[in-house]
């Protein structure tokens, strides 16, 4: 077995630098770097995981109720009244989405594209509309406004 005592004091050879410029140390830096060999695996885990609600179609009655409370808003639209409602907002992403509590002044209801316009140029669709509620006027049974 040789202990290599033949060439441990050689020189090391210096290869042409021409065709085999030294590497930097920063490269050199960069061999130990760590590796993501499944680049955007963690993205995919975490949007896999991000819960989203389902849309929920209103019942017999409480379309009802809404209609009763679109009714008694588009009779008091001139007052711009004021009213509550929660929506759905479809995800972009995925299957689902989540349901928003918004609060405005009603400037119009546009009938035809059933659109709910409000003084703060929100606007609404009223197909993604779960419950309408109006401020308490006169104690009537509709009045679910202080939910809000």
């Amino acid at each position: 077995m040789s202990d290599y005592s033949d060439i441990l004091h050689m020189p090391h050879p210096d290869p042409d630098p021409a065709r085999h410029p030294r590497m930097s140390m920063l490269d050199r830096a960069a061999q130990f770097s760590p590796f993501a060999a499944l680049t955007g695996y963690d993205d995919a885990i975490e949007e896999t995981a991000r819960l989203v609600d389902r849309r929920i179609d209103p019942d017999e009655d409480e379309r009802m109720r809404m209609d009763r409370a679109l009714a008694i808003l588009k009779d008091g639209i001139r007052e711009r009244p004021e009213a509550a409602v929660t929506y759905f907002v479809p995800d972009e992403r995925k299957e689902g989405g989540r349901y928003v509590n918004y609060r405005g002044r009603l400037r119009r209801i546009d009938e035809t594209d059933r659109i709910l316009y409000f003084a703060d140029d929100t606007r609404i669709r009223l197909e993604d509309v779960i419950e309408i509620g109006l401020p308490e006027d006169d104690g009537k049974e509709e009045s679910n406004f202080e939910g809000f």
